[in-house]
Order: C-alpha cells, then sequence, then structure tokens
C-alpha cells in the first residue's frame, strides 16, 4: 500500500464522483418527494465501482461497446441533468415504479456513471489495484456522509445558497459532459 497512490486516487475520484456537486440535485429530489437511502446508496455505488473495476472493459467488449462509446452515453445523460439544472426544467420524467430515487439518479449516473468507471479504468493503468480499492472505499465514506447528512446541509446552506449551487455546478456538470464528450468523441472519431 502507498498513501500517495491512495492519496492521488482519492482526489481524482473526488473530483470525478464530485457528490458535493450533487447536493443541488439531491435537494432537488427530495423536494420532489423522492425517497433515498444513504446506506444502500452508498453500498451500491461501492458494489458497482468495484464490479466495474475488475470486469469493465471486458463487460463492456461482451456488448460490443468501447470505453469512449460508454462514456459519451453516460455524458449525455449528465449533460440532460445539466440542463435541468441550468434552466430550470424537467426532462426526465418521474415515471419510476417507485418513489425512491436510490438507484436512478444518485447511485447512476451522479455516484457510478461514466465519468466514474472511465476513471477507474485510467486509474487501474497506473495505481496498485489495492490502492485504488482503498481510496474508492474514502470516496465511498464521503458519499454516505454527505447523502446521510443532506437535511443539515441544505439547512446551512439555504434556499438562496441552493439556488446558487444549483446554477454553479449545472454549468460544471454541463462542463463535465461536454469535456467527456469532445475527448472521447476524438477517440470515436479517429
Amino acid at each position: 500500500m502507498s498513501l500517495k497512490e491512495i492519496f492521488s486516487a482519492f482526489i481524482v475520484m473526488f473530483a470525478v464522483i464530485d457528490i458535493l456537486g450533487s447536493v443541488p440535485i439531491i435537494i432537488g429530489l427530495k423536494e420532489k418527494k423522492k425517497s433515498y437511502s444513504a446506506v444502500n446508496a452508498s453500498l451500491i455505488s461501492f458494489g458497482i465501482l468495484l464490479a466495474f473495476l475488475f470486469v469493465g472493459q471486458a463487460m463492456l467488449g461482451l456488448f460490443g461497446v468501447d470505453i469512449s462509446s460508454f462514456a459519451v452515453a453516460g455524458a449525455l445523460v449528465l449533460l440532460v441533468l445539466a440542463i435541468e439544472m441550468i434552466f430550470g426544467i424537467q426532462i426526465f420524467k418521474d415515471d419510476g415504479p417507485t418513489e425512491s430515487a436510490t438507484i436512478v439518479p444518485i447511485v447512476f449516473p451522479l455516484i457510478a456513471g461514466a465519468a466514474s468507471f472511465t476513471t477507474l479504468l485510467s486509474l487501474r493503468a497506473e495505481y496498485e489495484l489495492i490502492n485504488i480499492i482503498s481510496a474508492l472505499f474514502l470516496n465511498i465514506v464521503v458519499v454516505f456522509f454527505v447523502l446521510n447528512n443532506i437535511d443539515y446541509i441544505s439547512r446551512k446552506i439555504g434556499k438562496g445558497g441552493i439556488y446558487v449551487l444549483r446554477k454553479f455546478f449545472g454549468i460544471i456538470l454541463l462542463a463535465i459532459a461536454v469535456k467527456l464528450i469532445t475527448s472521447n468523441l476524438n477517440s470515436l472519431l479517429t
């Protein structure tokens, strides 16, 4: 184990998962009476990301999908979420079978999305597996803390703060989506 590798991988994953940037989305879900379980969202996200770390590239290969195509598809979902945040419109229909938002959109695409999957595969080429798993676990602990304390965070930020955060992080999310699309589209077209 290398603390330097764990810290580096943690920072990269923290920036990509961006749970703090997802706070306005999560608060918006609660305002729409969508419930979620912080424990389940954290455990499912960790399980999905860990599984993808081991079998992601092979699994995509089974479907004939390369990582660039997957990243562009996930980025399009992020793009739509960003548009909803920035313009205050609803594009995704609330047609799920339950009132739970644990799996969609919290687990996927906010926590375990295309950016996280792509990042994990990139980290695997650079760092030892145990260090990546440790960094991923630490990120999931942060995710759990934020999800579990969303009401407290919401009270501290206030409605005006939430509005500003929603617009600001909507633009950040849009920029991440555009970056994912352009960088991966370039490799698809060449």
